[in-house]
C-alpha cells in the first residue's frame, strides 16, 4: 500500500476506534451501537464527498478549455511530461491567489487555480504552480490531505448543534450563534490536530523539489511562492470553517497568521521553501 494511502486508512481507522470507545465508554451497548453508526457515517462522507470539500467551500466549477485555453495548455503539456493522467480544471471566483489539487487518487484528480493566482502570476510562475500540484497528485498526498480535511469539517459542523438547543422563550437570536462560537472554540483545536495528525509539512518541501524537477526551473516556483505570499496579505480568505478544513490543501496558507487562521496552518514558511528552491537552483548551476 501506498504511504500516504496507508495514513489515510490509519487516520479514518483510529478516529472511527475513538468514536465507537466513546460511545462505549458513555452509555454502554447502546453507546457502542451509536458510535459504529458514526464511523460508519464518517467513512461514507469522506469516501464520497472528501475529495469535493475544498471544490465546494472555494465555490469552485469545473471550466472548459475554451474558457482558460493558457491554463488548460499548461495543465496538459506538464501532465504528459511527468506521465499523469489529464487531472480536471477547475476555476474558484476568488481575488485570493492560491491554489490546490484534491483527488482519491491521479485517475480522478482535481487541479484548481483561483481567479486571483491567474491574474498575479506570470506563465513561468503558472506552470511552476501547476507542476507542484501534480507532483502533490503524483505522490497521493491528496488522498491524505482530502481524508484530513474532511474529517476536520466534519469536527467543525458539530457546532451547528447549537442551532438545535432550546434556548426557553427569549427573543436573543445571539444565543446559538455565540454558543456555536463557543463550541468551535473548543472543537477548532481538535479539528486542527486531526489535519497535523494527517499532514506532514515536509510534503510541500517535497512538491517543491518534484516541481522544479519537473520544469527545470526552481527560481520560477520561488517567485510564485512569494508573489502569491505577497498577495495573500493583500487578499486573506476568510477564516470560515469550511476554509479553514481546507486550507492545507492550498499551495500556500491562505489565512492572516493569527488566531485560528494560525491554528490550521500546516505550511512550512515561505521563506525556507524560496531558500531551498535558489540552493537547489544553484546546485543545478542556474543563474
Amino acid at each position: 500500500m501506498h504511504r500516504n494511502a496507508f495514513r489515510a486508512a490509519a487516520l479514518l481507522a483510529g478516529l472511527s476506534g475513538v468514536a465507537v470507545l466513546a460511545g462505549w465508554a458513555f452509555a454502554g451497548t447502546k453507546g457502542l451501537q451509536f458510535g459504529l453508526v458514526v464511523a460508519v457515517a464518517i467513512n461514507g462522507l469522506v469516501y464520497f464527498y472528501g475529495s469535493t470539500a475544498a471544490l465546494r467551500a472555494m465555490r469552485a466549477r469545473p471550466i472548459s478549455e475554451i474558457e482558460q485555453p493558457v491554463l488548460y495548455r499548461i495543465v496538459r503539456e506538464l501532465a504528459t511530461e511527468a506521465r499523469q493522467p489529464m487531472p480536471k480544471v477547475y476555476l474558484s471566483p476568488t481575488a485570493s491567489p492560491n491554489a490546490f489539487a484534491t483527488g482519491h487518487s491521479p485517475r480522478s484528480a482535481v487541479i484548481c487555480c483561483t481567479t486571483g493566482l491567474l491574474r498575479l502570476l506570470s506563465e513561468r510562475e503558472l506552470r511552476a504552480v501547476i507542476a507542484h500540484e501534480l507532483a502533490h497528485v503524483r505522490r497521493r498526498d491528496t488522498l491524505v490531505c482530502s481524508v484530513a480535511a474532511t474529517v476536520a469539517a466534519i469536527i467543525g459542523s458539530l457546532t451547528a448543534l447549537a442551532l438545535l438547543l432550546p434556548f426557553g422563550d427569549s427573543d436573543d437570536d445571539d444565543g446559538p450563534g455565540l454558543l456555536s462560537e463557543l463550541l468551535f472554540l473548543v472543537l477548532g483545536p481538535i479539528a486542527a490536530a486531526v489535519i497535523h495528525l494527517g499532514v506532514s509539512r515536509a510534503r510541500e518541501h517535497r512538491a517543491d523539489a518534484d516541481a522544479a524537477r519537473l520544469t527545470g526551473d526552481p527560481i520560477g516556483l520561488a517567485s510564485a511562492l512569494r508573489r502569491i505570499e505577497v498577495g495573500i496579505r493583500i487578499h486573506p480568505l476568510p477564516a470560515e470553517r469550511p476554509l479553514l478544513a481546507s486550507a492545507h490543501l492550498m499551495i500556500a496558507h491562505p489565512f492572516p497568521d493569527r488566531g485560528m487562521g494560525r491554528l490550521f496552518s500546516a505550511h512550512p514558511p515561505t521563506a525556507e521553501r524560496i531558500r531551498r528552491l535558489r540552493a537547489q537552483a544553484a546546485e543545478w548551476e542556474i543563474p
